[in-house]
């Protein structure tokens, strides 16, 4: 053995300087083409600039700085807008606001709302670049992007964090359209960092500051109202006794159930119906089994006193639908209905299967809506909104179908969410602004939420859903919340504007103590 090993050493020692250089080579060369191959047989999941496809997702997550449209061709228009605009601001002149939506929705009620909240958000940005006077900074619109049903939320947090101390200067963040678990874990994140949320239709009182006096969302705006505030109006102006109505209601429930069946249920204090439940798939979104419990449901209210006409429905939009659907086949055809319920009602508008027969047999379906297009246009109050801060958006609106503004395709105005992105988007400007010192371009991110406070008298915003003037939690005080009844072909008819205090705010619109 040891006679061998002294051949080979003799034999690669003979091998000339040449030949052993070429070895070493081709050694070197196999070694990179190795690494060249793994490399390629690794998967490229980036998708956009700031936008990846996480591991075991076919989804793009993140905070969009580009064009991209996130694969939804409907959002395509819009988001070129938003890339144009975004690309004629001059560095060092500008500051970021993120628009947090699940762009990646492939439900076709929430991809609704992505767009119209998303044509919303965009007219207030083209708005404060153009129409303010010169005001800075500019704002840019980015898009954050947590997934479908939000299960990214940490990734799109992270990098929306990031950008806050990079030459992004992020110093915002809007939108959070829908009330769920996995958005509520978002802002209380991004509030715990430091970062400044303006909420556009979250209504759930448990993500909202000032219950039982506590902020747990340190720089939360919101502007919409709380579910209880909905519910306040929703009495106001219906004016139900607890001895003619019932409750119907989601168990377990989400942040937007649960806290609108709380309200109800304290509007119905001493009901000698009790409140009746029902439980739906984990998805909301799903058909599941509950139209066979809404069968049994009906024929329970039919049970009932005479004199009970009225169901306070607090529930999502698909088991509304059902819900109403049902009540539409019930044995007692002779008496009549009305369910009232809140903003999920807003989704039922061309909903295809809702049955139109329900709604011509006896039943009515009234609803607190965020916003609506016809709620100023006659009888307005002399307080509390006005006729040309929404002709405002209008305006805009009809300059959009074309450049330079636009176009941003088709846009609805019925569902209230293009409205209240406007809103919570001006409002997200309204604190960059104010928050920015004298002879200073951009504002320090610190003091952008500390304006909230101060957003009430003449600092208020004038929106197009109507005066948002907020208490020192951050919440609307004594927000219009239009009443919208649907009609027997299934489209919203704009009834009355109605007031959680019962009345208009007075013309300071001062919250208070």
């Amino acid at each position: 053995m040891r006679r061998r090993l002294r051949e080979l050493f003799e034999e690669i020692r003979t091998i000339p300087v040449y030949r052993y250089t070429a070895l070493v080579v081709a050694a070197v060369l196999v070694a990179g083409l190795v690494v060249l191959v793994r490399t390629a047989l690794q998967e490229d999941r980036s998708c956009a600039a700031g936008v990846a496809r996480p591991e075991g997702s076919d989804e793009c997550v993140g905070v969009s700085t580009s064009a991209f449209d996130f694969g939804q061709r409907r959002l395509a228009d819009t988001i070129r807008a938003v890339a144009r605009e975004n690309g004629r601001l001059k560095a060092g002149t500008y500051v970021s606001v993120a628009l947090y939506e699940p762009f990646t929705a492939t439900d076709a009620d929430t991809l609704n709302d992505v767009q119209h909240e998303l044509q919303g958000a965009y007219l207030a940005q083209y708005a404060a670049n153009h129409d303010d006077n010169g005001e800075t900074p500019y704002i840019r619109l980015v898009l954050a992007n947590p997934g479908a049903t939000g299960a990214h939320w940490e990734r799109a947090v992270d990098r929306i964090v990031a950008m806050t101390t990079s030459s992004d200067r992020l110093r915002a963040v809007t939108g959070i359209g829908t009330s769920t678990d996995n958005n509520k874990k978002a802002v209380a994140q991004l509030t715990r960092l430091g970062v400044p949320v303006v909420g556009s239709s979250i209504t759930a009182d448990d993500l909202a500051n000032g219950q039982q006096g506590k902020d747990p969302y340190p720089g939360l705006a919101r502007v919409s109202p709380t579910n209880t505030d909905e519910a306040r109006a929703l009495a106001s102006f219906a004016k139900v006794t607890a001895d003619r109505a019932l409750l119907v209601y989601d168990k377990p429930g989400d942040p937007y159930t649960k806290t609108l069946q709380q309200a109800f249920t304290t509007l119905l204090k001493g009901s000698p119906y009790g409140s009746w439940p029902f439980t739906p798939p984990a998805d909301r979104s799903q058909e599941g089994s509950t139209p066979n419990t809404f069968r049994q449901i009906t024929d329970l209210v039919c049970d009932t006193d005479a004199r009970l006409d009225t169901v306070f429905f607090a529930g999502r939009h698909t088991q509304l639908r059902q819900f109403i659907n049902a009540l539409g086949r019930r044995g007692c055809q002779s008496r009549k209905f009305t369910v009232l319920t809140g903003d999920e009602g807003s989704y039922l508008t061309g909903d295809s299967q809702l049955h139109a027969s329900a709604l011509q047999h006896g039943v009515s379906v009234r609803y607190t809506a965020l916003a609506h297009p016809d709620a100023w246009l006659k009888n307005a109050p002399a307080t509390g909104g006005s006729a040309q801060d929404s002709q405002e958006l209008d305006r805009l609106l009809a300059a959009a179908k074309a450049a330079p503004v636009g176009p941003i395709g088709p846009v609805a105005l019925a569902d209230g969410q293009a409205i209240i992105a406007y809103d919570a988007m001006q409002l997200a400007v309204h604190g960059v602004r104010e928050a920015t010192p004298a002879q200073r371009k951009i504002p320090p991110l610190s003091d952008v939420g500390l304006q909230w406070p101060q957003v009430k008298g003449s600092l208020r915003v004038s929106g197009a859903s109507g005066w948002i003037c907020l208490d020192v939690h951050g919440n609307p005080y004594d927000k219009a919340v239009p009443i919208v009844e649907l009609t027997p072909k299934g489209a919203a008819r704009f009834v009355r504007i109605a007031w959680p205090e019962g009345r208009p705010p007075s013309k300071e619109c001062l919250p208070p103590a």
